[in-house]
């Protein structure tokens, strides 16, 4: 006799689903997974052994053999507990194919029996979903995370009598009703962008970065707010709609096995000392890194000369592709990573170049050496640089009480700008940052003097083609965000100023 039950295991972004063979017959009694599996799929025996004992179920002494199809698929995890219990089950006659039809099973097992979370369980459950399979029995920590998905009949299960209970009828656990509430959860309410006192044109280039996803590198002397201004972007960042909740939630299950969802904009702030691994993902496992833990969020570096230049190297795919394909051996993983930039610099290794109120101590060679330590190619996809400058102490308390509702006004702007992008387009998670220049010549409404300015400029300023066409995009924001259907003049000018100079930031 050979039982048969259904389940998954996340494969990279995706799943795979995972069909648990169960056979027994006659010799000495032992339990033999075959099928791929990792160590943690072998130390499944005892753990599977133990929870039937102290369930009360039989374990049955013949020889047992559990296969993971497809076998050539490597596998690793804890995912298959539960199914490899619910064949011995069936092999032993406690449990009958028929208890289990048109049903998968995925779930780590206790020694006691309990049912334990696993990762990854929103892409499992809608690698299940698609493939036709009507109810999907998930542990009870999972419940949260996995009502997101709809379609599909969700049954929470707390311990493995609990569930052999249910499946003999005798007990019945009802379907998991998810929260009918709206996904979306209030952001923090402190609004930290009132607290930067001054700094009106560092706030008008964040708001602009914010609204069309532009990465954006804020650069000044050390005290000067450019670590406040970058975590204000969080609060000013729209909402998450319901989609884009699962697929922020997606990525951030296959790193840890917690039952909360991800409701808000991910804003992640990585040292200067992780390692390439930490911040595009890979090891072993190949699981994403900071730049897909911060999809549809802010990736934040402060101090960005600091990190390591392979680091940095390392970001220049994903910030334009939007996406990381992660390539191991056995394994090729590709996850989202369609995140706004934003980074902090000193102009210099002592950070006062510049300054009013303290001398430069570096040499020429030292500064140049320092602000060389961001590449060409890298720079290239930052489309907006600003110099954030220390205010007079006299000013502090004078400006703070004029910026108060700075938040407000600026949330308006970056809000219809993201109304008007997205009916522009047409496509969900597509902003001004990303066109391109067939984009541009089929449907921006770039002004005769608008053009005609962008090109003067592009002459004397020596402008590459990547640098035109991001003074189009910044200006396009920009006209967005003063309600303008036209790329105006100065529009193209205010672009301008936010643009990388060779020499000095």
């Amino acid at each position: 006799m050979v039982s048969k039950v259904i389940s998954a295991a996340p494969i990279g972004y995706d799943a795979e689903i995972i069909e648990v063979e169960g056979d027994m017959s006659k010799g000495l009694p032992t339990l033999q997974i075959v099928g791929m599996g990792n160590k943690a799929i072998d130390e499944a025996k005892d753990r599977v052994r133990s929870a039937i004992k102290n369930s009360l179920l039989e374990f049955p002494s013949s020889k047992i053999t559990i296969n993971l199809a497809p076998a050539e698929l490597p596998k690793d995890g804890t995912y298959f507990d539960v199914p490899i219990a619910i064949s011995i089950l069936i092999l032993s006659k406690q449990l009958s194919s028929s208890d289990i039809e048109n049903a998968a099973f995925v779930g780590e097992l206790s020694l006691d029996g309990s049912i334990k979370a696993v990762r990854g369980i929103l892409n499992i459950v809608e690698k299940i979903r698609d493939s036709g399979v009507s109810t999907i029995f998930i542990p009870t920590g999972n419940a949260e995370q996995a009502g997101l998905i709809k379609g599909v009949e969700l049954i929470p299960i707390k311990n493995l009598k609990h569930l052999f209970l249910h499946l003999k009828k005798e007990q019945l656990t009802p379907a998991y009703e998810p929260n009918l509430e709206p996904l979306r959860r209030p952001k923090e309410t402190r609004k930290l962008i009132n607290d930067v006192v001054g700094q009106d044109q560092a706030k008008r280039a964040l708001a602009i970065a914010i609204a069309g996803r532009h990465n954006i590198l804020l650069t000044g002397p050390p005290g000067t707010g450019k670590t406040m201004l970058a975590k204000a972007a969080l609060s000013l960042l729209p909402d998450l709609t319901d989609e884009e909740i699962i697929e922020v939630s997606k990525v951030h299950g296959l790193v840890n096995n917690s039952s909360t969802t991800v409701h808000n904009r991910p804003f992640r702030a990585p040292h200067h000392t992780a390692s390439k691994i930490s911040i595009v993902g890979g090891g072993p496992k190949a699981l994403p890194g900071e730049v897909s833990l911060s999809h549809l969020g802010v990736l934040f570096l402060d101090e960005i000369p600091e990190y390591p230049r392979n680091v940095l190297e390392s970001l220049r795919q994903p910030l334009e592709d939007k996406e990381i394909t992660i390539s191991r051996v056995n394994r090729t993983s590709t996850y989202p990573a369609n995140f706004m930039l934003i980074a902090t610099m000193n102009p210099c290794p002592c950070g006062y170049l510049g300054d009013e109120t303290k001398e430069c101590t570096c040499t020429t060679t030292q500064i140049l050496n320092y602000q060389r330590k961001l590449s060409g190619p890298l720079l290239d996809r930052i489309d907006i640089v600003i110099p954030v400058q220390r205010i007079k102490n006299k000013s502090l308390l004078d400006n703070h009480d004029k910026n108060y509702n700075i938040h407000e006004e600026l949330s308006y702007k970056i809000e219809s700008s993201s109304k008007i992008q997205q009916k522009r387009y047409n496509r969900s998670n597509f902003y001004n940052s990303m066109i391109q220049l067939a984009t541009v010549q089929d449907g921006l409404n770039l002004t005769d003097e608008a053009k005609k300015l962008l090109d003067m400029a592009a002459g004397k300023l020596d402008l590459s083609a990547r640098s035109y066409l991001k003074a189009i995009r910044v200006s396009q924001t920009i006209a967005d965000m003063e309600l303008s259907d036209k790329i105006l003049p100065q529009h193209i000018s205010e672009a301008l100023q936010y643009r990388y100079r060779d020499k000095s930031l």
